[in-house]
């Protein structure tokens, strides 16, 4: 699914004003999602090329007709020696002596062959994070998008509810999700994380043959992947008797993510949304068993900017899409995560997907 030709206009028009801004004329874009976000299409071994006046589509030979028949409103340039000798033959005929790149996108083998390419006659300088700026206010296209891969997540939900049981394994349940997403034409937005009793204390725990028995705790973290776009939820499980130190531990998370969200405003530092979930813990002396960020933003990318962390300064602003996931992880006993994916709107944080419980 491509967006309009004045929706890519846009985007690039705006990420020409943010080189205009920085004084640059050309930006050699490497990262994927970044050239998906920008052109609507699905980019694979391609490189983007925007300058003040025209912006080219950088592929070789085994992309070039699916590019060409694909991409609307930019130019297709077939590259056979190299994309970097390419890449210098264009910037040579708009008589531009300075090219930006993408730092965080580019590695040390990348930027030594790329100087090569360069030589002397044109100067190199590396920008972070300009388009991935742009991406965390997502327009109405990209809200519709990742509000369709919620709706399929909350089909994959009530399918868990009724499957997860004791005597099924954390890969069996995992197959048969998978089994599930594909049959509705999607998929995952990464490899779900099943993780029961014990498990359930590591964060980002890798699924075993373990053995769902009677109450245990089981969390299960998993995303769809809709047209590129993306959703990102944990939802827990409690099979049979519940502890009073599990529904302790449940409660107050659901609490702390509830202060977290009523934080969310717009030009709301981001340090504050997460200040207020990991105080709350703090007083109910769990803080220490949460360890990693609130959450972080949600589109192309499944991890993509704001960072949601007490690091961040940064203001939040209408149009970004976040998670917010408070957690406590208890050694060798079980852990639990409360993660839910926000709009962020002008009158606060709306829940994508609190429905989904």
């Amino acid at each position: 699914m491509y967006p309009a030709n004045s929706a890519m206009t846009t985007r690039i028009n705006k990420l020409r004003a943010l080189l205009k801004a920085e004084g640059l004329r050309a930006f050699f874009i490497s990262h994927q999602p970044n050239i998906r976000y920008l052109t609507g299409f699905n980019a694979e071994d391609s490189w983007l090329l925007v300058t003040a006046r025209h912006a080219v589509y950088i592929t070789d030979f085994r992309y070039v007709l699916e590019a060409s028949a694909g991409l609307k409103g930019i130019p297709v340039k077939l590259y056979t020696r190299s994309a970097y000798a390419t890449l210098v033959e264009l910037l040579k005929k708009e008589r531009i002596s300075r090219v930006a790149i993408e730092e965080q996108h580019t590695s040390v083998a990348q930027l030594g062959a790329l100087k090569k390419a360069l030589g002397t006659s044109i100067k190199l300088t590396l920008v972070c994070g300009i388009v991935e700026k742009l991406r965390e206010i997502k327009d109405e296209q990209e809200i519709s998008l990742i509000k369709g891969a919620l709706r399929v997540h909350e089909e994959s939900y009530r399918y868990l509810r009724r499957l997860v049981r004791p005597g099924l394994s954390e890969l069996d349940v995992c197959l048969k999700l998978e089994h599930f997403v594909k049959s509705r034409g999607c998929g995952f937005s990464f490899d779900p994380i099943v993780a029961s009793g014990p498990n359930s204390a590591y964060p980002h725990a890798k699924v075993t043959r373990r053995t769902f028995a009677r109450n245990d705790v089981v969390l299960i973290d998993w995303g769809i992947d809709l047209n590129g776009y993306k959703s990102d939820l944990t939802r827990m499980f409690f099979l049979g008797r519940i502890s009073k130190l599990i529904r302790t531990v449940n409660d107050t998370l659901v609490v702390a993510q509830q202060r977290a969200a009523l934080a969310a405003q717009p030009n709301v530092p981001i340090a504050q949304v997460d200040y207020q979930a990991r105080n709350y813990l703090e007083k109910h002396k769990l803080a220490k068993y949460f360890g990693h960020a609130l959450g972080h933003g949600v589109g192309l990318e499944i991890h993509e900017s704001p960072r949601l962390a007490a690091s961040n300064r940064a203001l939040l602003k209408p149009g970004m899409v976040i998670t917010l996931e408070p957690a406590v992880y208890l050694p060798g006993k079980f852990g639990i995560r409360i993660e839910d994916m926000f709009l962020v709107t002008v009158k606060g944080a709306r829940n994508l997907s609190g429905h989904i419980s």
